[in-house]
């Protein structure tokens, strides 16, 4: 199965940007990088040391519903290129040994027994296990320790 990983969408990242409201209608906070573990979700790599960047409360889903997880994220503060490797694993599933991948139902909702640990050299696999199944529409990468949400793969 072909995948596709999946940044932020563009436009949400430039309204970030702009220091429009996140997820919890908080302006995002403007740090810089000391190098060590800062990953953007839109160009999915990390942020150099010394770059400022954005940390802001960020819900990958469409609506408010009770599935609708929100959590912290980092965002180059400058305009940087959306990821377009799609079915290559992005530069920022290197800076840990495993993650969380869980699979999500068309009606955005967790679909029960999909979420795993699972090791950075798996990820493909596990993903492709998980889309051939008919009720799982997409599937979320998180970090295994802090369940951060780090990108979204798809069939490609």
């Amino acid at each position: 199965m072909n995948l596709r990983y999946k940044p932020m969408p563009s436009d949400l990242a430039a309204r970030y940007r702009r220091r429009e409201p996140d997820a919890y209608g908080l302006i995002p906070e403007v740090n810089v990088s000391d190098g060590q573990g800062m990953p953007c979700r839109h160009c999915l790599a990390n942020i150099a040391h010394g770059d400022r960047y954005l940390i802001l409360a960020y819900r990958p889903f469409p609506e408010l519903q009770p599935y609708a997880e929100t959590g912290p994220i980092f965002l180059h503060a400058e305009e940087c290129e959306a990821y377009t490797g799609g079915e290559a694993v992005p530069p920022i599933l290197s800076t840990s040994k495993d993650y969380l991948l869980r699979g999500y139902n068309a009606d955005d909702r967790i679909v029960y027994g999909t979420g795993a640990i699972t090791p950075v050299d798996s990820i493909d696999a596990r993903a492709a296990e998980l889309l051939e199944r008919p009720e799982v529409a997409y599937v979320h990468v998180r970090s295994a320790r802090n369940n951060c949400y780090q990108c979204r793969i798809e069939r490609a």
